[in-house]
């Protein structure tokens, strides 16, 4: 058996068990073993590239650079991250997947709408040196995932559902651009207080699980909790409001109103208008005109000029308050039971992601009455105007004279 058969047999036998490193200084070792013409050798017989033995026969004599112990290259050696290199990739595919995301809003998975080929293909026009698969593993980075059209499916929509859409993302930009508040809002589902189970799990010694009521029956003195969040999109922090009544539009505003005084208005001194992106349904639903009148109160009270703009029906996962801060929410405090109104608090507040999100909270004990009736006089007396497209979703409130 000549040489270079030899040296194939011992290459197939080792090479699996070696990293980059370990490749590199087996084919120096060959290289040296067979001596003048040996680099050329090895490189003829296994492939590896010259340069490669090159520097492994220079690692062996102790003359490159010592590689820190557990480590396979130098530090700062490799290819850098496209990341690093481009600056402003990851913002301009952000951009992209911004208006056509969708997500459920206990879980923290994002998906987008568009294929991963022509989100590199429109970042390669706008000069970007990317590819699809690069593009994959940014968007897998963010948090988001390619799915299958079936999932993205949410039945009958609005024939202007993505003009809606569009509508809300340059009104948002417009807003943000001139320093103006944007900020999303929703009420999370329900939760009830006490020993009840939460699912997921959390770390715990070997056969001491928590132990939880077998039903849920509401704790008639805990009752349960309806927290409201308000989201800044800008700066990436919330407010959640943990009410213990019903979950009412002077709730929503009210929830709102504590945001502004708390965290906006230091964050806005300069703010002469706000952005308010909302579902179609529930306490800040289109329709409710209680909502509607709560909202005069307050941009009479604080002096802004209030906008808002619903998500069409049946929308609702689009809302950036979903993924962005009630997914969080549901993963911090997943396997714990809310036993009570300040650990509630507690895990909401510790709530964090790793784009940076910061959460406050308070509780909110005010009693919020069902059933208020708003008559026609009263609306008629309200400062809104419908904008030109579907005035119904987009609407401004100004403040009384």
């Amino acid at each position: 058996m000549d040489k270079g058969k030899r040296m194939l047999l011992r290459q197939q036998a080792i090479w699996p068990h070696l990293d980059e490193k370990g490749r590199r200084l087996w084919a120096a070792s060959e290289a040296k073993a067979h001596g003048r013409g040996g680099l050329k050798l090895v490189n003829a017989i296994t492939g590896i590239s010259r340069s490669v033995i090159a520097k492994g026969l220079k690692e062996l004599a102790g003359e490159a650079p010592i590689v820190a112990s557990g480590r396979i290259r130098r530090a700062g050696a490799g290819r850098k991250a496209i990341k690093e290199t481009d600056g402003t990739l990851l913002d301009a595919l952000k951009h992209l997947v911004e208006v056509g995301t969708m997500g459920d809003p206990e879980t923290p998975l994002l998906w987008t709408t568009q294929s991963l080929r022509k989100l590199a293909a429109t970042l390669q026009a706008s000069g970007h040196k990317v590819g699809h698969v690069t593009v994959g593993a940014l968007l897998a980075e963010q948090g988001y995932s390619l799915q299958s059209n079936k999932k993205t499916l949410e039945g009958t929509s609005h024939p202007d559902r993505d003009a809606q859409f569009q509508f809300i993302a340059t009104q948002a930009k417009e807003f943000q651009e001139n320093g103006q508040p944007v900020i999303s809002v929703d009420t999370k589902k329900k939760e009830l207080v006490g020993l009840f189970k939460n699912s997921g799990k959390v770390y715990r010694p070997k056969g001491e699980p928590v132990k939880v009521n077998v039903h849920d029956f509401m704790d008639k003195e805990l009752g349960k909790v309806a927290p409201y969040g308000v989201y800044d999109l800008k700066n990436n922090e919330a407010w959640v409001n943990v009410g213990t009544d019903h979950d009412t539009a002077v709730f929503a505003v009210e929830s709102i109103r504590r945001w502004w005084n708390v965290m906006g208005k230091e964050r806005y001194l300069d703010a002469a208008r706000l952005m308010i992106t909302a579902d179609s349904g529930g306490s800040n639903g289109a329709r409710i005109r209680l909502w509607k009148v709560e909202l005069q109160k307050l941009a009479n009270e604080i002096g802004l000029e209030i906008h808002v703009s619903h998500f069409p029906p049946g929308t609702s996962k689009w809302n950036k308050i979903e993924h962005r801060l009630f997914s969080a929410i549901s993963l911090n405090w997943r396997g714990r039971p809310l036993i009570n109104h300040e650990v509630i608090i507690n895990l909401i507040e510790s709530t964090t992601t790793r784009s940076g999100l910061k959460v406050r909270a308070a509780l909110d004990t005010n009693h919020y009455p069902k059933g208020i009736k708003v008559p026609d006089i009263e609306m008629k007396a309200l400062s809104v105007h419908p904008n030109s497209f579907h005035g119904e979703w987009n609407y401004a409130i100004k403040k009384h004279a």
